[in-house]
């Protein structure tokens, strides 16, 4: 038998590849009887086997030169041990054709390298690669396999030729359920969406997850707040910026980690009165060092507040001349800063590297930037008997970065600064007390009618996608509103405006035009989801359109289309807090708000008054929680009460109210029918709800039809293209 070190002078038909000679190099090469070798369930090789007679003839002339690899196969009695080949296929039916042609017996000696079966799977996987693509389920088992048996990141990345934080991502896949690793081999679930699951750290939330979820939700930005809902997403927060990672988990904070982000500060915190607590520690901290430069006093915000800043005057420091090294040293910078911006005027756009070049070069400008402002910084002297009397604010900037807002003058310091020949800027001049006195009194509502707009917009977009995953309520949603236009006889007319605007206008521009955080929302990606389908999917030309309907499923896809045109045609936006007849579409659906709108400060805290702030504070978590913020700024208190409200699903009243409007109607009557029965006429109600009486306006409308005169032509103009007067009726 020749060596293993004669492989390099065998036939090169023979020649097995670098990882067959070379894998599993820590054991050592064995030979085991010919009869023990079997092939390896674990092998993923699909292709058949060609050109066995040939090397079977080359075998029985020259002897096996290279070795197989095989693993230990489970269940074989240790008298009559059983291995598995998966690596060396060809080798092995070479060798079975060279025994039953009887050119071998069952004991021939052959020569293999024994591994594990998580080795086994790799080796497996790894040489039949080049043939096919690998299959992902295999992979993530053999990740988990190679594991369980102890083997190192490293040594995986190794095996595999990947990155270790590659095999860290994938082995997080790999211990993800079961069940969903099944439906990834049968193609019924993507990496992407495992990758999404696999935040949830337990088998049973993330199988929960998956089976509730309709299609649209089954997209992996939905997968992934379905979990980290109430949780605080790491890589957007610039106060986990400030803080730290590192700094809250040494608090003893937890991290839902997101090993499928690039971004170094991706993850989830589940603790936000600890970062709050964190952030209030390392500013106090920063604000003590502050006071130690002499300020007279120092204060904590969380946000920089342009108008709060505004009430304050400026304290001028003193610029001293440069020394020496300092003015080579600017002269440099700014030398550096002109050769910069000319190479950035030199970019030619036909270069394909532009782009990337002037990215490079703007983060060069924006560091030389930086060097000259910190380079002015030390030249600037204050007094310090005036900075006795001014003070600092120590901020956190929009990118989690530490600001000092030095030099800060109350108007009840500035005489005495005036005293000491200070130069003071922007003192705001004091309010005349009558003026205050009627912002005292003016009262305004708790909801602008900005913010009403803007909450409206969401409510409207949450019940559009609801209708795509309910298409049966959408087509009687549709119906609702066509019927009593089809049977005035049997629901009389009306003026009131409904939820459908049947002109057939678009909301999509109405939508975004009310709020600009739409785009961002769940329900606003559902309806772009569907938006992209049906354009992908109807035919290009309005003269093909009506065939193309025709040919299609009236069950499946004409009734999802007519859901999403049916959602197109919400009309639910308001400025006022008031019964809307939308509601009663959102009452049939059951909307869950939360799943579409999360209270922030930039979506709802910036927009009312402090008093406001505590009171939903207050109701959603605590009267403790919300204690202190009467005392902070209004920014803060903002800033506050979203992070106190991560974890508390509560929406203001005009998103969870289910009120309709009373309908005013004309209701047609039998002449014969007596008066006294005409003034008891109900106005005709929303479904679901119960029966009112016409007040006002309604009455006054319903009062021809009552004296019996004639009833208005029919069709009626729908409220949605006729302009409606205070008192319901149409102007002409």
């Amino acid at each position: 038998m020749q060596s293993q070190t004669e492989t390099t002078t065998a036939n090169t038909s023979e020649t097995g590849s670098p990882l067959e000679t070379n894998f599993g190099n820590e054991q050592p090469i064995v030979t085991v009887p010919y009869s023990s070798l079997r092939p390896s369930p674990l092998n993923a090789r699909t292709k058949p086997l060609s050109g066995i007679p040939p090397l079977a003839a080359n075998i029985r002339a020259k002897g096996l030169l290279q070795n197989l690899v095989v693993h230990e196969m489970k269940g074989a009695r240790i008298k009559q041990r059983k291995y598995g080949v998966c690596a060396g296929q060809r080798r092995e039916a070479a060798l079975d054709l060279l025994y039953e042609q009887r050119h071998i017996a069952a004991d021939y000696p052959v020569p293999v390298r024994i591994v594990s079966e998580g080795e086994a799977l790799a080796i497996s996987l790894i040489e039949n690669s080049e043939r096919e693509g690998l299959d992902p389920f295999d992979v993530l088992r053999a990740y988990r396999m190679l594991s369980e048996e102890g083997r190192s990141v490293d040594y995986i990345a190794a095996l595999f030729s990947a990155s270790p934080l590659t095999v860290k991502r994938r082995m997080k896949l790999a211990n993800v359920s079961p069940k969903l690793l099944t439906l990834l081999r049968e193609d019924a679930i993507t990496l992407d969406q495992l990758a999404a699951l696999s935040l949830a750290n337990d088998h049973e939330t993330q199988e929960h997850i998956w089976s509730e979820a309709n299609e649209w939700q089954r997209q992996p930005n939905y997968l992934r707040q379905a979990i980290t809902r109430a949780e605080i997403d790491a890589s957007q927060s610039r106060l986990v910026r400030f803080v730290g990672l590192a700094a809250y988990e040494a608090a003893g904070g937890y991290v839902r980690r997101d090993l499928f982000s690039d971004d170094e500060h991706a993850g989830y915190i589940a603790d936000a009165d600890l970062l709050q607590k964190l952030v209030a520690e390392k500013l106090d901290a920063a604000a003590s060092d502050v006071r130690a430069e002499g300020w007279g006093w120092a204060e904590t915000r969380i946000e920089r507040d342009f108008l709060e800043l505004n009430c304050y005057g400026r304290l001028r420091p003193v610029q001293r001349p440069y020394a020496a090294d300092e003015q080579r040293d600017m002269d440099a910078l700014t030398a550096q800063q002109d050769e910069l911006a000319e190479k950035i005027e030199a970019l030619s756009e036909d270069d394909d590297n532009a782009y990337e070049e002037a990215d490079r070069l703007n983060d060069e400008i924006e560091r030389v930037n930086g060097a000259i402002i910190a380079l002015e910084g030390r030249t600037v002297v204050w007094d310090t008997q005036q900075m006795a009397e001014a003070g600092a604010f120590v901020i956190v900037g929009r990118q989690g970065e530490l600001v000092i807002e030095r030099g800060l003058v109350r108007r009840e310091n500035s005489a005495a600064l005036d005293a000491a020949g200070a130069t003071v800027t922007g003192i705001p001049e004091a309010e005349a007390p009558d003026t205050l006195s009627a912002k005292v009194q003016k009262i305004k509502p708790v909801h602008s009618a900005k913010l009403c707009q803007r909450l409206t917009a969401h409510r409207t977009a949450a019940i559009h996608a609801e209708l795509v995953a309910q298409p049966a309520i959408a087509l009687a949603a549709f119906l609702r509103q066509l019927v009593p236009a089809a049977l005035p006889e049997q629901y009389g007319h009306t003026s009131s405006r409904g939820y459908l605007a049947l002109s057939g206008e678009n909301n999509h521009d109405s939508l975004l035009r009310a709020t600009d955080d739409l785009p961002a929302s769940p329900a606003w990606n559902a309806i772009e989801t569907q938006r992209a389908r049906w354009i992908a999917e109807l035919p290009a030309k309005r003269a093909d359109l009506l065939p193309w309907l025709i040919d299609q499923d009236p069950g499946t896809t004409l009734l999802d289309l007519l859901a999403f045109c049916t959602g197109t045609l919400l009309d639910g936006i308001t400025t006022e807090e008031k019964p809307h007849t939308i509601n009663a579409l959102a009452s049939a659906l059951n909307l869950d708000m939360t799943k579409y709108w999360t209270p922030t400060r930039a979506t709802y805290f910036d927009h009312v008054s402090k008093a406001r702030i505590a009171e939903v504070v207050s109701a959603a978590v605590s009267p403790k929680a919300a204690a202190d913020l009467d005392r902070m700024k209004k920014a803060d208190a903002a800033t506050a009460a979203e992070l106190r409200l991560a974890k508390a699903a509560w929406l203001p009243e005009i998103l969870t109210d289910r009120e309709v409007p009373v309908t005013p109607a004309w209701a047609i009557r039998d002449e014969d029918e007596d008066s006294d029965e005409d003034d008891e006429t109900e106005p005709e109600t929303m479904a679901g709800t119960s029966t009112e009486h016409v007040s006002g306006s309604a009455r006054d409308v319903a009062a021809p039809l009552a004296t019996g005169s004639e009833p208005p032509p029919w069709p009626f103009p729908t409220a949605t293209s006729v302009n409606i007067a205070p008192t319901g009726r149409p102007i002409a």
